[in-house]
């Protein structure tokens, strides 16, 4: 049986009853604690315009959690580059490389991580064009390895601080066009089968085959990211079950993705069509007893050919979330660190 290494992807859920500022907080608090547990990487994501979701500056955040932390790798999962420069992004990344080398990935997606709108604000001039997004991935590559062309302006710009290192990169999809990109460029892939359980076996199948070694990455790197819930407790399994079923109806609905405990969805009825995407909606979420994930988050690796499995988190109770990655780093037994005075975490 292969190894399996444990990741964590991050939104900063808002909790019903809960400040936005307080869901940063408990984004600090699960980094830390799950850096002791010993999971690999802590992603944290971009989201814009939604009271759901608290991570917004992903770079910002990443800065922080690095103050909190001692070993596991942090990165975006992901910057939505359409957003921003590749210039801009560069120096954020080579800042974060700067203070935390050898401990930074860079994963990028092509949504905006909000509507329409939002991001034409964000970023007036985005065309939202495939071509755009390709140049700015050859763009991030010369700025972090001082290659950038000659030509009347780019070769006379340079990310600063130019540092030894570069941040591990990423393309994150939920579909198989970024595979492509991904194995272009040589960078790691992604595949977020929470939001599209379809296809993506096949998607990290055509990223090796056509995988091309970079600078940065001589062999394909891959992993798998998907909703979990990891507890001792049937009930409170059954009633995450709901309340996930309830949250992706209503975003697919266009209501929004609002906070919500059991309380709010529990007499929820549905019609046979609303049943039919629950069913294809929980092909996104993994839930259930220590044992029982253990084998689920094996045959999915298995699936995707990969040894990471990225694992997204939202439970009603802080606490929740945080057994539930306690309960996996237990079932895989994940090498755990010790906390002791020369290390204490800030």
């Amino acid at each position: 049986m292969k190894s399996i290494r444990l990741s964590v992807l991050d939104q900063s859920p808002v909790r019903k009853g809960v400040t936005p500022a307080r869901a940063v907080q408990e984004t600090v608090e699960l980094a830390k604690l799950t850096d002791l547990l010993g999971y690999t990487r802590f992603w944290v994501s971009e989201h814009h315009n939604t009271g759901s979701l608290a991570g917004s500056t992903p770079e910002v955040l990443i800065a922080h959690l690095g103050t909190q932390t001692r070993n596991i790798r942090l990165g975006s999962g992901g910057i939505m580059l359409p957003n921003h420069s590749a210039l801009k992004v560069s120096e954020n990344f080579r800042m974060l490389e700067a203070m935390y080398p050898g401990r930074i990935d860079l994963g990028m997606g092509r949504a905006p991580g909000t509507d329409r709108l939002t991001a034409s604000v964000l970023n007036p001039s985005n065309k939202f064009s495939e071509q755009d997004f390709v140049e700015q991935l050859l763009d991030l590559q010369n700025y972090f390895h001082d290659t950038a062309e000659e030509g009347p302006v780019a070769a006379k710009i340079r990310a600063i601080p130019q540092v030894d290192t570069v941040p591990g990169m990423w393309l994150l999809s939920s579909s198989g066009q970024s595979s492509l990109f991904a194995a272009h460029f040589g960078m790691g892939f992604s595949f977020a089968h929470f939001i599209n359980p379809v296809g993506g076996a096949q998607a990290v199948e055509m990223y090796r085959a056509r995988f091309q070694p970079s600078l940065d990455l001589a062999q394909p790197e891959a992993n798998v990211a998907i909703f979990a819930f990891c507890s001792e407790d049937e009930e409170k399994i059954r009633q995450h079950q709901a309340v996930m079923d309830y949250r992706f109806l209503q975003f697919e609905k266009g209501g929004g993705i609002n906070p919500l405990s059991y309380d709010d969805v529990k007499d929820a009825e549905y019609t046979a069509q609303d049943m039919e995407r629950i069913r294809m909606n929980r092909r996104r979420i993994i839930a259930g007893t220590p044992s029982q994930m253990k084998d689920i988050i094996t045959r999915l690796a298995d699936t995707y050919d990969v040894d990471e499995v990225m694992l997204v988190t939202i439970a009603e109770d802080f606490n929740d979330r945080l057994k539930s990655y306690e309960l996996l780093a237990e079932q895989f037994s994940l090498p755990q660190q010790h906390q002791d005075a020369a290390h204490a975490i800030i």
